[in-house]
């Protein structure tokens, strides 16, 4: 399983704040509509759907430069990743499906449900990730990342974490 960079394209439901330097009425929180785009004010419909932040501000700041403003300086940072969910099962206080955050991690994840159980074997967790329409389980050692002696893993949206519970 290759380790990815985050993933920080946005999809539908997914909500940005747009900040436009020097015109404070342009700067605002924007939600993805279900048809992939954000109505914007002097640039209209955008289509943002499968882009991330950069691309975003890109593609406003090119639609603002074609009406009044000149070389407008545009910048998009995610409030929230609706579209983008994790799952979490097994030796977890709250085991169940979370919005997945850019540069989200396993600790993180773990953190986020709650933390493992007393009973969680922290070293045999596995990660499940479908890529290309295959699906591929490794071993995460959870415990030996908190401690320094492994490197945490990035996850993607879709992961599924599972931590079993330790053998006595």
């Amino acid at each position: 399983m290759v380790i990815p960079t985050a993933d920080t394209s946005l999809d539908v439901g997914d909500s940005f704040e747009v900040r436009v330097f020097g015109e404070a009425d342009l700067s605002g929180v924007y939600r993805i509509g279900v048809q992939g785009e954000i109505n914007f004010p002097l640039a209209g419909e955008i289509k943002v759907a499968g882009l991330d932040p950069q691309t975003i501000a890109k593609r406003i700041a090119e639609r603002l430069a074609q009406g009044m403003l000149r070389n407008p300086q545009v910048s998009v940072f995610v409030k929230e990743q609706t579209s983008k969910k994790v799952y979490i099962l097994g030796q977890v206080t709250k085991p169940g499906t979370f919005t997945y955050t850019p540069s989200m991690n396993v600790v993180e994840a773990i953190t986020i449900a709650g933390g493992f159980t007393p009973l969680a074997a922290k070293n045999d967790t596995t990660l499940t990730r479908s890529e290309n329409g295959k699906k591929s389980t490794v071993k995460i050692p959870v415990e030996d990342i908190g401690q320094g002696r492994a490197r945490n893993v990035y996850l993607q949206p879709g992961d599924i974490i599972s931590v079993p519970e330790r053998i006595f």
